[in-house]
């Protein structure tokens, strides 16, 4: 999503032209199985319907998007990725569209990936050109797939072109439209890395990204995002990055980052135009961020930049409340763009803009969130029933399973976890074998990539045996573990699995998920009690057993990533040596269904 904010001296209110941009057509970017992704066409549809509901549309200027010219996309992408994303929905990559994307970090890929990629950038390029030309005072552009990881030749966490740099350029290299000196922040709670690495040597571009890093380990897990990263060269000094080395950081540590760095440094800079990357997934309540920004929070950071800045964002002025509106006239220009995330809560964001405050949140009269809403009050009453979490997989291994927990990845993940809301580890730890087999299936998974998963099955059988790690979880934890496992839409107003569901499962031995069916662990198997304590794992069921066994869905070996994951878990488990580990899982996928 972008916007641009541009106006002469006295400007007024009613004289303001505001465009805003929208095409269903990058809805068509979605995932080839219609698994759910935190990145897909909802995020923007919600926008734009919140937008149409305040009556927002009806007083901008509403423009067509417009696909990039090859030739503004080579000024930051190199010709082979470019020709790559141009191909890459035509019926020539239909059988090997998949397997590509598996080889990039945190990508999916479509029939319909071309056209948005292109549309994207074009959109941000066209919003942007129009008000440097003086055409709209400001703009707002709502775009996908997002752009800042986008390097300049691959895509990665969910970005196929880098749009805020491609417009960037764009803009810099039009002399005749003035723009010598563009500011960039990027407040996603991931590090631009792509953005950083377009502009590492440029002096006209100051980037400053404020994001998660502990110490490298969050995405996009590398030390680029580290404070020491400066620029180089004549660009040296031009690069800011502010890093948290933890999450939870709320609205008081980003107004702290504005207030001493951002603003300070900005203001001798003087930017011509300013462009915001702003992702929302620092916002509380993101199932990916971890952080506690509240809708008040961004509000108050976009106030900071547009004021301090002498320049103030109008596009939703009318519906502003009053301590969020200057009547400055505006200096710089000021592209907005809420597209560079994996996940973000936009609809809380927008609400804060053009309607009553989210109904997820109490707000007090000073904006600040209270409580959370009563419409999860299932988790209150799951939270106080334990349960065993039988695990066969990669979560085996201790830090694998506490990214369920705690979010974040290990070695050898294509993707991060979000997380469970309840991040408190697992009560208890304790290990068992049951008479059930172990196998390997599916080629690749967004999680590991190339290589198959293990699988369980589900009908007991006394020659078999499996080693399993059993962690003393709640039910309400478990609930999320089952929404990331199985990639899930479902929206967790309500659980996936309650107490219902674990009677039956009980008197059944096993109980489909209706809102899961179409994922991989969609059947909860109950495998007995263990010191009074229902013991749960999540397995395939017996059609996805025939379809293995026909070779409709393959099976296939594990790869060294994932196989070196189970050996951990059985090996720091006290189970197996990592000779007879080793064995264990050979043998597991060797053995005929």
């Amino acid at each position: 999503m972008e916007a641009v904010d541009s106006g002469s001296d006295g400007a007024s209110w009613s004289q303001r032209r505001v465009g805003i941009v929208y095409d269903e057509r990058m809805c068509r970017h979605h995932t080839p199985d219609g698994e759910f992704h935190h990145e897909n066409p909802n995020r923007i549809r919600a926008i734009w319907n919140k937008l149409q509901a305040a009556g927002i549309t009806q007083r901008c200027e509403v423009l067509n998007a417009k696909e990039a010219e090859d030739k503004y996309i080579l000024s930051v992408h190199g010709k082979i990725h470019v020709d790559l994303i141009r191909n890459i929905s035509s019926k020539q990559f239909n059988s090997r569209r998949n397997r590509r994307a598996s080889k990039f970090n945190s990508i999916y890929l479509n029939e319909g990936s071309s056209e948005a990629a292109y549309l994207a950038a074009g959109s941000v390029i066209e919003v942007a050109k129009r008000v440097a030309k003086g055409e709209l005072d400001s703009a707002f552009a709502i775009v996908r797939p997002p752009g800042h990881h986008a390097e300049h030749d691959k895509a990665m966490g969910f970005c196929l072109y880098n749009n805020v740099a491609i417009a960037t350029k764009f803009l810099l290299n039009k002399k005749e439209l003035g723009i010598n000196r563009i500011l960039i922040v990027d407040w996603d709670v991931h590090h631009g890395n792509g953005t950083q690495k377009t502009f590492w040597k440029d002096p006209r571009v100051l980037f400053f990204s404020v994001h998660r890093h502990e110490c490298g380990s969050f995405y996009p897990a590398s030390d680029e995002g580290d404070y020491t990263m400066i620029g180089e060269g004549p660009g040296a000094g031009y690069n800011i990055n502010v890093p948290w080395e933890n999450g939870r950081c709320g609205d008081a540590d980003y107004l702290a980052v504005w207030d001493h760095i951002l603003i300070p440094v900005a203001k001798q800079f003087n930017p011509d135009m300013i462009l915001i990357s702003a992702g929302f997934d620092a916002a509380v309540g993101d199932p990916l961020g971890g952080c506690r920004v509240t809708p008040y929070g961004y509000a108050m950071m976009l106030k900071k930049v547009c004021q301090e800045l002498k320049a103030f964002w109008s596009v939703l002025a009318d519906e502003l409340p009053t301590k969020l509106t200057s009547q400055k006239a505006p200096i710089a220009q000021i592209l907005f763009s809420s597209s560079d995330s994996e996940a973000e809560v936009v609809e809380e964001v927008l609400q804060d803009f053009i309607l009553p405050l989210s109904k997820t949140f109490s707000v007090d009269e000073d904006h600040h969130v209270l409580a959370e809403s009563a419409s999860v009050s299932w988790r209150s009453d799951l939270s106080k029933i334990d349960i065993w979490y039988a695990t066969f997989g990669s979560n085996m291994w201790n830090p694998r399973f506490l990214c369920y927990i705690e979010g974040g990845q290990v070695d050898g993940m294509q993707k991060p976890c979000s997380g469970s809301m309840d991040k408190s580890p697992p009560k208890d730890i304790l290990w068992k074998t049951f008479p059930h087999q172990l196998f390997f299936g599916r080629e690749s998974t967004r999680t590991w990539g190339l290589g198959g998963v293990a699988f369980l099955h589900p009908e007991s059988k006394n020659e078999d045996i499996v080693h399993m790690c059993l962690y003393k979880i709640t039910l309400e934890q478990f609930n999320d573990v089952l929404l990331q496992e199985n990639v899930s839409s479902y929206d967790m107003s309500s659980p996936l699995f309650d107490l219902t569901s674990l009677d039956c499962s009980k008197e059944k031995g096993s109980i489909d998920l209706e809102a899961v069916k179409n994922s991989q662990y969609h059947n909860v198997v109950y495998l007995g009690m263990e010191q009074d304590i229902p013991i749960l794992t999540m397995a395939c069921n017996m059609s996805d057993i025939e379809n293995f066994k026909s070779g409709k869905v393959p099976l296939c070996a594990p790869s060294e990533d994932y196989a070196n994951t189970l050996i951990r878990g059985l090996v720091e488990g006290g189970q197996l040596s990592e000779e007879k580990a080793s064995s264990y899982i050979r043998d597991a996928a060797t053995k005929p269904l």
